[in-house]
C-alpha cells in the first residue's frame, strides 16, 4: 500500500514554520480538551439522570422527609438532591422549637407546626437550583468558546500560510506550483484543524445545553412539588 500522502502530510506539518506549528498545536489542544469535556459531561448527565429517577421514586414513596434525607448521600449526582436538602434544612430551621418537621408524624391539635415563611422556603429552593444549574453547566461553556474561537485561530493560520507562499514566490522569483504549494497546503491544514475543533464543539454544546435545560425543568417541577407538600402540612 502506498503511504506517500500520509507521509507527506506529516512532513508538511513537521516542516511548517514555528508560528504555523504553534497555531496547529493550539487547535489540536482545543479539540482534545473539548472531546474530554464532552465525554465527562455525558457521563455526568447519564449518572444524574439515573439517580434523579431513583430519588424521585424514593421521594414519592416515602411518608417522611427524614426517610428521603437518609438516601441523599448515595444520590449526590442528582440535582434534585441539592434542592431537597436545601428545602429540608429550611423547613427544619423554621420549625425548630415549635414542633416536628416531619409531615408523617402526628402533630398535637393545639400546637400544629407551622412554617413562618413560605417565601423564605421558596428562596432557599431557588438558591439551591442556581447552585445545581451552575454545577451542571460547569465546563460546558468551554465548548462554546471552542466553537467561537477556533475558526478564527484557523483563519490566522491560513493567513500565515498565504504569507509564506508569497514570501516563497518573492524569494524564488517564480510562481510555480512547487513554490506556492507548501504554503497553500499549510494554510489549508490550519483551516481544516479549525473546523475540526469547531464543528463538534457547536453540535455537542447545543446537545449538552439542551440536557441542562431539561434538568432545569425537572428542578422547577420538583421545587413546586416540595412547596405543595410543605404548604399542605405546615400552613
Amino acid at each position: 500500500m502506498d503511504t506517500t500522502p500520509s507521509t507527506d502530510f506529516v512532513k508538511l506539518i513537521r516542516d511548517a514554520t514555528p508560528l504555523a506549528q504553534i497555531v496547529m498545536g493550539i487547535l489540536v489542544t482545543f479539540s482534545a480538551i473539548s472531546w474530554g469535556v464532552i465525554a465527562s459531561k455525558y457521563a455526568q448527565f447519564r449518572r444524574a439522570a439515573a439517580e434523579t429517577t431513583t430519588f424521585l421514586d424514593v421521594f414519592r414513596r416515602s411518608s417522611r422527609f427524614s426517610e428521603v434525607q437518609s438516601v441523599c448521600g448515595n444520590l449526590t449526582a442528582s440535582p434534585l438532591v441539592g434542592l431537597f436538602l436545601a428545602g429540608y434544612t429550611e423547613v427544619n430551621a423554621q420549625l425548630r422549637g415549635v414542633g416536628p418537621a416531619d409531615p408523617a408524624k402526628p402533630a398535637p391539635a393545639v400546637a400544629r407546626p407551622t412554617l413562618k415563611s413560605m417565601e423564605a422556603l421558596d428562596r432557599a429552593l431557588l438558591r439551591a437550583a442556581s447552585v445545581e444549574v451552575t454545577r451542571l453547566e460547569k465546563r460546558v461553556t468551554f465548548l462554546a468558546t471552542t466553537a467561537s474561537i477556533t475558526p478564527y485561530i484557523g483563519l490566522f493560520g491560513t493567513v500565515i500560510g498565504i504569507m509564506n507562499s508569497f514570501m516563497g514566490i518573492a524569494g524564488a522569483g517564480s510562481s510555480s506550483l512547487g513554490v506556492v504549494a507548501p504554503g497553500i497546503a499549510e494554510a489549508l491544514i490550519a483551516t481544516a484543524l479549525g473546523l475540526f475543533a469547531a464543528i463538534p464543539a457547536v453540535y455537542f454544546y447545543n446537545e449538552l445545553a439542551g440536557k441542562v435545560k431539561a434538568f432545569t425543568v425537572s428542578m422547577d417541577d420538583f421545587a413546586m412539588e416540595f412547596l405543595n407538600i410543605a404548604e399542605r402540612n405546615f400552613t
